[in-house]
């Protein structure tokens, strides 16, 4: 990694859905930034069928696009070598959460602008809300879709700028009958999804509490409020979050959820799994392999991981808590029945029973709808 005075700077242009201007507004700042004498080049563009913003893209330089064949298609990436080899002052990448086809570099293209910063390149971007790792979630439980395609927060955190491009829904359903955002086929499929204007207004609510904490994020020798509906309880001085973690797929909620509430409250998160036997002798293979990917999940998202063992979990686990200065516990009650139903219940309010000193969170799993996308 170079020097951090020569890194380049990360602007991201955030909206809350396909058509609200991220490109457009991206496109017209390179522009400008080309009559001003700046070293600008079009690293990523998806033009999307639209002629305004494609009629932007006419004074810029564009570095060709890398060829990639999977499963006997050719696919276009970014080309990340090309684009240090040119070495400007700005690249221009459309679709910062993209994930790139198999036998590309890197997996994700947010991990390609990450190459060109380190290489003292800026770079524009441009993402929707409903892309970030910690609102998953709460994205799927009010459109009934689930995102594939995710950042982790930290990437948007680490950001120099961020820009909120706004458009009320009512305009963009607009923008979207008169086929601006998407051909007639596509757009009646958007309506179905993302594009019903309740939805709309509770993404671009989500994007503009998104930007607002970019900025607040930034101020110094003051703390954010938290959101209301992801963090329970205002910031304290020193808070640290602990996330209590189980091979069952609830804690990739519940990760979710405790991310997201560390970085309102500028907190350190860690999260732990407690093992009854030593090398995890009393899971499954099964259960194992669903644990290391939490785990995995859990360190992508920049929290700090640890395995502990203890004949009592929930003691093992409030322990560990109170030794390291936790003020706050996550814990999931999984959804179950029968025997396994009250295990889990019991098990929580344990953990409440212990940690009469620390706030303890309970984070509810819900079911996947068949829906889902």
């Amino acid at each position: 990694m170079t020097d951090e005075t020569t890194r380049g700077r990360l602007k991201v242009f955030l909206g809350y859905a396909a058509g609200v201007g991220k490109t457009y507004q991206m496109l017209t700042e390179a522009r400008e930034l080309k009559e001003r004498g700046v070293d600008v080049v079009i690293g990523y563009f998806e033009p999307h069928g639209r002629r305004e913003t494609i009629a932007l893209t006419e004074v810029l330089e564009i570095v060709p696009r890398r060829v990639l064949e999977y499963r006997g298609t050719r696919f276009e990436e970014m080309d990340t070598d090309e684009i240090l080899l040119r070495h400007p002052q700005v690249a221009i990448v459309d679709e910062f959460p993209h994930t790139n086809v198999p036998g590309s570099p890197r997996m994700k293209r947010w991990e390609d602008v990450h190459v060109l910063l380190d290489a003292g390149i800026d770079v524009l971007t441009t993402m929707n809300v409903q892309h970030l790792e910690s609102l998953n979630d709460q994205i799927w439980q009010s459109t009934g879709v689930r995102v594939r395609e995710t950042i982790p927060d930290w990437v948007l955190k680490h950001a120099d700028e961020v820009v909120m491009v706004d458009l009320t829904p009512r305009a963009l359903l607009n923008r979207l009958a008169r086929g601006v955002v998407y051909p007639p086929e596509r757009a009646r499929a958007a309506l179905e999804n993302f594009f019903k204007e309740s939805t709309l207004v509770a993404l671009r609510e989500l994007a503009m509490r998104q930007a607002a904490y970019a900025v607040e994020s930034r101020l110094p020798d003051e703390e954010p409020e938290p959101d209301w509906q992801s963090a329970p309880t205002h910031g304290q001085a020193n808070d640290r979050l602990l996330l209590v973690i189980t091979p069952h797929p609830s804690s990739a909620a519940l990760i979710r959820r405790g991310r997201r509430v560390a970085d309102y409250l500028r907190a350190e998160c860690l999260a732990v799994y407690v093992t009854k036997t030593p090398d995890l002798e009393d899971l499954t293979p099964c259960e194992r392999e669903s644990l290391e990917r939490h785990l995995n999940f859990a360190r992508a998202l920049r929290i700090e991981t640890r395995i502990l063992q203890g004949t009592d979990v929930a003691e093992a686990a409030v322990t560990f808590a109170r030794i390291n200065g936790i003020t706050q516990m996550f814990v999931t009650r999984e959804k179950a029945s029968g025997l396994r139903s009250w295990f889990a219940s019991a098990f929580v309010q344990r953990i409440v029973n212990l940690a009469r000193d620390m706030q303890v969170t309970v984070v509810a799993d819900r079911s996947v709808p068949s829906g889902s996308a």
